[in-house]
């Protein structure tokens, strides 16, 4: 039987069950049944009560940590493998433990890699993902990777702003090539920022490569964690005269004082998907559902059709 012809099953974890209903809706169904039984010294054990013999599932979480969330996704893995499942795919709008993706010192894991392989072990037979820390990533897994852009989404949200004096900017060197490809779909300028960290999310130092006076600036980045590269980067870009500031965030880590520095700071606006969940709300973060992406793609991976238009810019 062809998989066109077989239902295809959503399943969720727990903390990305709202993104999973808005997946689920968009792709034309609703959410397969899985139950979590919690022991009262914190261990958990997801179950599907519903039979998924033979057939293909997609199995939606993001991994951003605790711990729990990644434990959840391989124990739903591991429980669809010993339930015959045919085709199990992890659909991680977020693949978190993603920032350790190489050696940078002695004596360090990358455990990005460590998580792909533990991912395939326990039944992952494809990944697909969003806007990954790192495009090498794709290389850890010997299985196959969707890696999908949130440009998609974002591009036409910039351009309904209308914005004149389009600048786009990168709040590090190592989004760089992420800044070249939105202002080449924007037509716009870009500009770098340069920043020397003094440890991990403590920037001691930021210079602009490039001019801002005059410019509507849209920073883009994958992930926003403590939000201090970000405002910082706005205040300096509104010091050289920039008319105002927004940010792209695919990822809304958010931790730590995020809100607190993204309220006091001079960012007009936080533009973010919901690939993660927010801890509150604020009037400044604006949430775009990643859901008919994912969804789209799922169809396609289904009905075993081309998702190369995902994949640009």
């Amino acid at each position: 039987m062809s998989n066109a012809m077989t239902e295809a099953k959503i399943f969720p974890c727990t903390q990305s069950r709202d993104l999973a209903e808005k997946i689920a809706a968009a792709y034309g169904t609703k959410l397969g049944n899985v139950i979590t039984s919690t022991y009262s010294d914190g261990e958990f054990q997801p179950s599907f009560e519903e039979s998924i013999r033979g057939s293909r599932i997609f199995i939606i979480g993001s991994t951003n940590p605790g711990a729990n969330n990644l434990m959840e996704m391989l124990l739903m893995l591991d429980a669809a493998k010993r339930a015959s499942a045919r085709h199990i795919t992890a659909v991680m709008p977020y693949f978190g433990w993603a920032r350790q993706d190489r050696k940078d010192k002695p004596r360090v894991p990358i455990a990005a890699k460590m998580v792909a392989s533990i991912l395939e072990t326990a039944g992952a037979t494809r990944i697909i993902t969003m806007d990954l820390h790192a495009d090498q990533i794709q290389g850890f897994f010997e299985k196959p990777v969707d890696h999908l852009f949130a440009s998609t989404i974002f591009l036409p949200y910039v351009r309904s702003l209308k914005l004149d004096n389009l600048t786009i900017a990168s709040p590090d060197m190592g989004g760089s090539k992420r800044a070249y490809a939105y202002s080449k779909a924007l037509e716009s300028d870009v500009v770098i920022c340069y920043k020397q960290r003094a440890k991990a999310n403590k920037i001691s130092h930021m210079e602009l490569i490039g001019n801002v006076e005059g410019k509507n600036v849209v920073l883009v980045d994958d992930m926003v964690d403590t939000a201090g590269t970000l405002t910082k980067a706005a205040d300096v870009m509104m010091e050289r005269g920039a008319l105002s500031v927004r940010a792209i965030c695919t990822h809304p880590v958010l931790s730590g004082e995020a809100y607190e520095r993204i309220e006091n700071s001079q960012l007009q606006e936080l533009i973010v998907t919901d690939s993660i969940p927010l801890r509150k709300e604020s009037r400044k973060i604006r949430v775009v559902s990643c859901a008919d992406l994912f969804a789209d793609v799922m169809k396609r991976v289904h009905d075993n059709k081309s998702i190369s238009s995902k994949f640009i810019m």
